[in-house]
């Protein structure tokens, strides 16, 4: 088999689990393995050898590539921080590298994401693109011209971090009022939870929540949505709300052709995306004097990550190159 058709393993490594997979040239996973997230860094590494040699041994793989949720330096060969992760300064390509015997390429999760959907998804073909993933926080990714844009330090596009309510809700970041903490899934949590305190009356959510506050999850308010609770509703409504404004201020920097909107909460897409379509139309700068992107929401799921970063590997491995793709 020609080494550009060898498969690949993709990781995402998250907070909470590793999952892990092995990808072929067309973007199919074909194996997959997972295992918890240990909080500590010889552990952490030691699983991912782990899961590594159960997949390599199943199968004839030629890379490996990391899709982390964190700062990355520019030539993604160190983690710089991972506020879900123990690595720290830490040179996590090459160390890797040596532990495995297999070729480890690293990637921001937000970018492999991006990159999946340019390759396989649903922004394939688009010359300048933009991923907003929703799930706990905003990861982003910026495509331009078929390369990923990470700025001069490699740290690029950090979304989810704009401003849009000075001195609003305190971020884990040390801001206040980022963007994440009104359009996320902790964010329509924080809406729901909000709407019972003012309005208790009036909702299928408000027996549960008050015997167990820990049980209103995003996945619970979207379900009560579908079923016509009110409040769930209106706490979906007031989420594309906020979905459509931040959008429009990405449209605003960037003037991209396609939105694409990922992440677990995309999963619910049909509850909130044509009304965030109208809140951004409207809120965008020259609206109606000016070509607005298209806003679709992405087709690969919670496997992007683990896909893009697959991809990435192989097509490190083939051009014989560090994964300089911007």
């Amino acid at each position: 088999m020609a080494e550009h058709e060898r498969p690949t393993i993709g990781i995402d490594v998250g907070g909470t689990s590793i999952r892990a997979a092995v990808v072929d040239a067309s973007g199919s996973v074909i194996d997959s393995a997972r295992a918890p997230t240990p909080g500590s860094a010889p552990v952490l590494e030691d699983a991912l050898h782990r899961v590594v040699r159960q997949l390599a041994d199943r199968n004839d793989v030629s890379a490996v590539g990391l899709a982390v949720a964190g700062f990355l330096t520019a030539d993604c060969r160190t983690v710089r921080f991972a506020p879900h992760l123990p690595w720290v300064d830490a040179p996590i390509a090459e160390r890797l590298t040596d532990r495995f015997g297999l070729r480890v390429i690293l990637e921001h999760d937000g970018n492999a994401a991006g990159w999946a959907e340019y390759r396989f998804g649903a922004a394939a073909g688009s010359r300048i693109a933009v991923l907003v993933a929703l799930g706990t926080g905003i990861g982003a990714a910026l495509m331009l011209d078929g390369r990923i844009f990470r700025g001069a330090h490699g740290v690029a596009p950090e979304l989810g971090h704009l401003q849009v309510v000075p001195g609003g809700r305190a971020c884990p970041c040390g801001k206040r009022g980022c963007w994440e903490r009104y359009c996320s899934g902790t964010a329509l949590v924080d809406i729901a939870v909000d709407m019972l305190a003012a309005d208790p009356g009036r909702s299928q959510l408000v027996a549960g929540t008050a015997a167990d506050p820990g049980s209103l999850t995003g996945r619970r308010i979207a379900g009560a949505a579908q079923d016509g609770d009110p409040l769930a509703l209106a706490a979906m409504a007031e989420f594309a709300r906020w979905l459509g404004l931040g959008l429009a201020l990405v449209a605003d920097v960037y003037d991209p052709e396609l939105i694409v909107v990922g992440g677990g909460v995309s999963g619910s897409a049909s509850l909130f995306l044509d009304d965030a379509r109208e809140h951004y139309a409207a809120a965008s700068t020259g609206a109606g004097h000016r070509p607005l992107a298209r806003v679709r929401a992405a087709q690969l799921g919670d496997a992007a990550g683990l896909i893009g970063a697959a991809d990435l590997a192989r097509r490190a491995m083939t051009a014989n190159q560090e994964t300089t793709f911007s």
